[in-house]
Order: structure tokens, then C-alpha cells, then sequence
């Protein structure tokens, strides 16, 4: 098919806007309203309390934009839920007010939603630059400045500043430490992080409603799958569902066609066929500025003997693993116990993280591993006049050591469930286990639940889907 006659069936398929008739998932979804303000008054709490006893006078916190609309972190809106970049000052002195210094890129929006909640004093730095906007000067160094003065202006000029923020912080960092060279700077970002390995009863609720989001997605794109439809359309009817009910964005997940079971991948025109094997590996529905995490295999007819063990043992490892969870288990046991499949049925030797083979490791002694360099047909991609010419990846195993990590905030510093994390689970905590393997060509297969660790045990929040694989019949 040329690109001609790609272009002309786009405009002629009515199919695409009728995918979804009739469409009604199988359970009712249970929309939370955001946060109280109450929630973040008691973290801010929490946050000037540690930063005192740390010595600190005052904490910075920074994001950065990083295009599109989306920041480089998500510290400004777990602490005042401002979803744009910006400089926020944290006095620990309880009768300062907070200032937060912001629209430093053209990458904004209006408020609603985000408008910072417990900020008073917020002061717009503006856009800089001669070729857009006419200005001298960069917004970097116009944060700096104006967040100098305003430590100043606090009597803060000499004094102990934690830095919350991120690799993209750096500059302005720097930039502080040459014009303040009275003050002492320290990384206190650890003060936020630990405070993302539980959450409150608030955050689960939101958590759950965006775990029913990607619940709807996926029974949504169930729907829609069937010989024919592209990937596009089967990515297109997930976000649909998830967004037309509250979901915040619709490019935190990827779609894998193939007859391999390869996952991790994105749409670009895959026309579905007899012996595909899909993947859903929805990495994030957003919520209210949280996520929750499904992943999930479709087999279109029939599929190879190799192939269903695959799926089955991923299976067996994300039931083995469920079965674990409850407050005061080993993070290492659960991890350990989703490995016990693959071992049994000869795929790895052991469940140690450090030694286990998986598709994105080096090659021997950490050297860089050559990717192997193989036509792979692919007759859709062709006929846009491309060609897959290496293998990917370039090695078998899970697709990382570990069975899971948690579920939080984007761009927030996760926890691992794998074999070297002995800390012991506890109520409130969040994550996903997704069971993954992937022999390139061969077999593959990734599938995962997001959980949560109740008072006694544990929640499946994508209960609403089944593990097992979802069959459409060729």
C-alpha cells in the first residue's frame, strides 16, 4: 500500500469515529474531586517542620518547563498544587507567607486546574530572549534575581537554604550561590521524597479512580480490537474512554503489535492480523496530577505453544507476587516470589536483580552490547518506506530486574520491588507488579495490576480487567 492509498483509506474508513458504539464498560466509574486544601496545609506542615529540625531558614523549590506543556517534576503541585514551572520559597518561619515566582517559559496555561493553593504572593517573571521576544536577557537569570532580592527583602541573605528540584535546577542553583555568596546551600529534596512512600487516604482514593480510568481504557480498546483496525484506533479508543471521563493525558502508555509479544512500543499504522500478539502497557492515567498503572496481552487467533507459556508465566509471576502483599511483608520476598515461575520453567537461573539478564542490559563487563543487525519485515511500516533493520532488543529476559515499582506523581523518585529492596511494605503504599519477559522474534509478553497496601492486606485497583489474556477470535 502506497502512502497515497494510506491517505486515501484514513479518509474514507467510517469506521474510525464508530469503533466505540456501543461501548459501556462493565462497572461505574467513581470520580473523587481533587484534593482538599486542608491535604496540603498539613504537608506544608510537615515539610517547614522537617526543614527546621534539618537547620534550614528557608526551602526552594524548583520545576522546570520541559515543552508540551509539562514540567520536569512534580514537587510544586504535591506541596501547592501548581502544575506549571516555577520557584517556590518556603520560609520555615511560620508567619512568613510563601512566594512563588513562575511563568518563565511560553509553555503555559490558565488555571484552572492547579491554581497554587496556601501562595499569596506570586509574581509573573515573564518571558526573555531577542530572536522571540524582543528582550534581553534570559528568564533564568530574572528567577534568580528576583528570588534573591525576595531573601533579602526576608532578612535571608545569610542564611541555610534547602534546595528541592532536579537535574534541570542546576543553573539556577549556581546562579544563587553566585549572587548570595553569604547563604549555605544544601539538597533537601529528600525531605518531599520520603514523603511519597505513603499515601493518605485522600491519595489513595484518587489513586483508585485513576486506577478505574485505565480499567475503562482497557475494556474500552477490548471493544475496538479486531482484524483490521490499526494501532492508532485501538490507542485512540483507550484514551477516549479514560479522558472523557477525567483523565488528564492520553501519552502515558504504549501499544506493542506484533506476531512477538514485543511491548513498550507506539502507534505508527499497524494494521491488526491473524497471530498478533498486543500489548496495553498503560505506564500512566493520570488523575488529579496521580497515576495508576495496567498492563495487559491480547491474542488475535491462534498464537505459538511458546508464546502462551510466556503469557501464562507472567501471569502465574503477577499472582505469585499479589499473593504476598499485605503490611510487613518483604518488598524482596514479593519480587523474589514473581521470579518463581520463570525459574521452574527454566527461563532464569534466580531472582537476583544484580546478575538477572533483562532486554536493556550491557553486554559483558558493562560493555556496550551491539544491537543485531537483522531485516525484521514489517509490511506497514514498509509501506511508508521505511524498514526495521536491527533486532530489538538486543537481549532476552524481563524487560527490567525487577517485578514492579510504585505509583505516584510523575517525575517522582520511585521505589523498586525487586530482590535488594528488604524494606517491609506498609499501609498506604502504591505500585504496580507487571510480570515481564521478551525473547526478540520468539515470544513476549508484559502484564501487571496496581495495588495497594490496605490495613490488612491488600486492594487490586485494576481488578476491573482480567490478568488473564484477553482472546479475539481471527
Amino acid at each position: 500500500m502506497t502512502l497515497m492509498n494510506l491517505a486515501e483509506a484514513t479518509r474514507t474508513m467510517p469506521r474510525m469515529e464508530l469503533l466505540l458504539d456501543g461501548f459501556e464498560p462493565d462497572f461505574e466509574f467513581q470520580p473523587v474531586p481533587p484534593l482538599p486544601e486542608s491535604e496540603f496545609a498539613d504537608r506544608l506542615r510537615r515539610i517547614r517542620q522537617e526543614a527546621s529540625a534539618a537547620g534550614h531558614d528557608v526551602l526552594l523549590v524548583h520545576a522546570d518547563s520541559i515543552g508540551s506543556y509539562k514540567v520536569s517534576n512534580s514537587y510544586l503541585r504535591y506541596i501547592c498544587d501548581w502544575a506549571r514551572e516555577g520557584m517556590l520559597v518556603i520560609p520555615t518561619d511560620t508567619n512568613l507567607p510563601l512566594a512563588l515566582y513562575t511563568v518563565f517559559s511560553s509553555s503555559v496555561v490558565l488555571p484552572p486546574a492547579g491554581e497554587p493553593v496556601l501562595v499569596d504572593n506570586i509574581w509573573q517573571v515573564g518571558t526573555w530572549g531577542r530572536e522571540t521576544y524582543n528582550r534581553p536577557g534570559r528568564a533564568l537569570d530574572r528567577v534568580v534575581e528576583a528570588t534573591a532580592r525576595h531573601l533579602e527583602s526576608l532578612g535571608l541573605s545569610r542564611a541555610e537554604i534547602g534546595l528541592i528540584g532536579d537535574g534541570t535546577s542546576a543553573p539556577y542553583w549556581a546562579g544563587l550561590e553566585t549572587v548570595l555568596p553569604g547563604c549555605r546551600f544544601a539538597k533537601a529534596h529528600g525531605i518531599v521524597d520520603r514523603m511519597q512512600r505513603r499515601r493518605s487516604k485522600a491519595e489513595q482514593a484518587v489513586v483508585r479512580a485513576a486506577a478505574q480510568l485505565a480499567c475503562i481504557g482497557m475494556q474500552a480498546a477490548y471493544h475496538a480490537i479486531r482484524p483490521g483496525v490499526t494501532d492508532h484506533e485501538i490507542y485512540a479508543a483507550f484514551t477516549f474512554a479514560q479522558m472523557a471521563r477525567g483523565g488528564e493525558t492520553g501519552d502515558g502508555y504504549q501499544i506493542g503489535i506484533n506476531p512477538y509479544g514485543t511491548h513498550c512500543g507506539k502507534p505508527y499504522g499497524h494494521v491488526v492480523r491473524p497471530g498478533d500478539i498486543i500489548n496495553l502497557y498503560i505506564s500512566a492515567v493520570q488523575y488529579h496530577g496521580y497515576t495508576a498503572q495496567i498492563a495487559r496481552m491480547i491474542a488475535v487467533g491462534d498464537i505459538t505453544d511458546e508464546q502462551e507459556d510466556v503469557l501464562a508465566m507472567c501471569a502465574e509471576g503477577v499472582e505469585a507476587a499479589a499473593a504476598l502483599v499485605r503490611p510487613g511483608t518483604l518488598i524482596s520476598d514479593v519480587a523474589n516470589a514473581s521470579f518463581e515461575p520463570y525459574i521452574r520453567r527454566g527461563y532464569l537461573s534466580d531472582a537476583d536483580s544484580r546478575t538477572m539478564p533483562y532486554n536493556w542490559s550491557a553486554g559483558d563487563d558493562g560493555a556496550p552490547l551491539r544491537v543485531p543487525r537483522q531485516h525484521v519485515p514489517d509490511p506497514d511500516w514498509e509501506a511508508k518506506g521505511r524498514r526495521i533493520n536491527h533486532v530489538w532488543p538486543a537481549t532476552r529476559g524481563p524487560h527490567n530486574p525487577n517485578v514492579g515499582h510504585s505509583v505516584s506523581m510523575p517525575k517522582m523518585p520511585p521505589y523498586n520491588i525487586q530482590s535488594n529492596n528488604h524494606a517491609k511494605l506498609e499501609e498506604g503504599m502504591t505500585f504496580v507488579l507487571h510480570s515481564q519477559w521478551l525473547d526478540p522474534l520468539t515470544a513476549g509478553a508484559n502484564i501487571g495490576d496496581c495495588y495497594l497496601v490496605t490495613d490488612t492486606g491488600a486492594e487490586n485497583l485494576s481488578r476491573h480487567v482480567p490478568l488473564g489474556v484477553h482472546r479475539v477470535p481471527a
